[in-house]
């Protein structure tokens, strides 16, 4: 047990030193593209920390010879959403409470970040989400060719996000490239090789992070579904809310939003494309409920964000529908 909490906190650190190496570098990529704040956020971040996760479900659908193995990819693929939607944009608010707070400003002001383009992001989220939802309730032979319309639709995200007009990133005040801090002008060559070595650390550093979390559930006498849906989600989504951590305590929570939600596309597409190819997709009553509060969440922050009326309390208030999750899980399987 304790080779294997030492190797919990190791890896979360290195994740997030990586993490501060990976933002950094991502964020000259996207100056490189002349990409937006948001673009960068929700493409080119969020897609290089998407790949632990989606390699959990990958791992779990592809290789997984036992039932309860294909559950851990399902329960991934439903409970990543969740964890963003609540845990990763409740450490955006808590994180700004607190340096607003330090800096003597007012707690109450409206986040900054284009608050209408992040509702369209939900909005798109809510559409993938629910039908991904309602695919669980039914089975049908032809099931499995659906799959390629989830990844059709990330496909037209993306193209979306690319080509959307938005002044570039040059006013974020970049950092000097740390693998190049003598630099004024780091090449596009330096920062797309900081960002693919700080990429390559968290994969690895996830990994065993992973494995421990696994290894703790164990020793708790978790069940596989509450592995899949509480532990695995968490461990697997810790990339992002790093980054969100990081860019926040830099003054950058346009990019931290950004990343989340461009990650919850992801999570909401290529992993249950996966699971969709791969597995019946039929889901029970905790799948049926991660979906529940995921939905729950989304459309408060949906609500908030398409009247620009969202704030650092209630950006905060969403962490608590996971608590509510972790409570139902707990009186389902141990009542």
């Amino acid at each position: 047990m304790f080779i294997t909490l030492l190797l919990f906190f190791l890896s979360a650190a290195i994740i997030y030193f990586a993490c501060e190496f990976f933002v950094n570098g991502v964020e000259w990529v996207g100056h490189r593209f002349n990409l937006g704040a948001t673009a960068t956020g929700t493409v080119l971040a969020a897609f290089g920390t998407a790949l632990p996760e989606s390699a959990v479900t990958f791992m779990a659908v592809v290789f997984g010879t036992t039932p309860e193995q294909k559950d851990i990819g399902v329960g991934a693929a439903m409970g990543g959403p969740l964890v963003l939607a609540t845990l990763a944009y409740a450490v955006v608010g808590l994180t700004l409470a607190r340096t607003r707070r330090a800096g003597s400003s007012k707690v109450e002001a409206a986040i900054n970040a284009d608050q209408r383009r992040l509702a369209r992001d939900q909005a798109w989220f809510m559409g993938v989400f629910v039908f991904k939802v309602a695919l669980g309730l039914l089975a049908f032979a032809w099931k499995p060719w659906l799959g390629l319309l989830f990844l059709a639709v990330y496909g037209l995200y993306v193209k979306r996000e690319l080509t959307r007009e938005e002044e570039c990133l040059d006013c974020e005040d970049l950092e000097p490239l740390k693998l190049r801090p003598r630099d004024p002008s780091p090449s596009l060559f330096w920062a797309c090789t900081q960002t693919l070595l700080a990429l390559a650390v968290i994969a690895l550093a996830s990994h065993v992070f992973v494995r421990q979390i696994e290894l703790l559930g164990l020793a708790m006498g978790a069940s596989p579904h509450v592995a899949a849906l509480l532990l695995a989600p968490v461990a697997t989504e810790l990339p992002e809310i790093m980054n969100a951590l990081i860019w926040v305590r830099q003054g950058k929570e346009r990019l931290a939003l950004a990343n989340i939600s461009g990650a919850m596309m992801i999570q909401a597409t290529i992993p249950s494309a996966l699971g969709i190819f791969l597995t019946p997709w039929l889901l029970d009553a905790p799948l049926l409920a991660a979906g529940g509060f995921t939905l729950a969440a989304i459309m408060l922050l949906w609500l908030r964000f398409r009247r620009a009326a969202m704030s650092v309390p209630a950006l905060s208030a969403v962490g608590g529908l996971y608590a509510l999750f972790a409570g139902y899980l707990g009186w389902h399987f141990y009542a």
